[in-house]
C-alpha cells in the first residue's frame, strides 16, 4: 500500500492585510449578496471576479421553486465567459450573508462551483486567486486547484 497526503495552503488574514484590489473585490462580493434571490434558503451568497483587464464582475445565487438555481460563483464566472470571452479571471472573492449578518466563518464553494471554477483556471493556464470571506477573517488561497484536489480535468 502507498499512502499519499494532500495539503492545502490557506492564509488566514483580515481585511486590512489585503491588497487594494483584493479589498475592492471583497467589497464587491459582499455587495453582491444583496442581489441574491433566495426565498427558500434565505442564504445569500455573493461573488466578485477580478478580470485580467482590471474590470470587476459580480454574481449572486438565484433560487427558484424547482430548486434548479445557480450559485453566486457560477453566476459570476458564466457572466464573465458570456460577456468577456477570452478574458482571463485573476481572482474571485466569495461572501455569504444570513440572518442579518455575514457568516462568521468563510464559506467555501460547493463542488459544482469548484469544478466550474477549475475549468476556467485550466483554460487561463494560470492560477486564479481565491478569497473566502468571513465576518472577521478571510481565507486566501493561491489557486482554485487547491480547493479541489484530485480533480477531474480530462474530457
Amino acid at each position: 500500500m502507498v499512502e499519499k497526503n494532500i495539503t492545502t495552503k490557506i492564509q488566514v488574514i483580515n481585511y486590512t492585510e489585503l491588497e487594494e484590489s483584493e479589498k475592492k473585490l471583497v467589497d464587491l462580493a459582499k455587495e453582491a449578496t444583496q442581489s441574491s434571490y433566495t426565498p427558500y434558503s434565505h442564504f445569500n451568497v455573493g461573488a466578485g471576479l477580478l478580470l485580467e483587464t482590471g474590470e470587476m464582475i459580480k454574481g449572486s445565487n438565484q433560487e427558484n421553486a424547482a430548486f434548479a438555481g445557480i450559485c453566486a460563483e457560477r453566476s459570476a464566472i458564466y457572466n464573465a465567459g458570456a460577456n468577456h470571452p477570452g478574458v482571463d479571471i485573476e481572482a474571485i472573492a466569495v461572501a455569504a450573508f444570513q440572518n442579518g449578518d455575514f457568516l462568521e466563518e468563510p464559506c467555501p464553494p460547493c463542488g459544482v462551483c469548484r469544478q466550474a471554477m477549475l475549468e476556467f483556471e485550466k483554460n487561463a493556464k494560470h492560477p486564479i486567486r481565491v478569497l473566502l470571506v468571513g465576518r472577521d477573517k478571510i481565507y486566501r488561497l493561491e489557486s482554485v486547484a487547491s480547493l479541489l484536489p484530485l480533480s477531474f480535468t480530462e474530457f
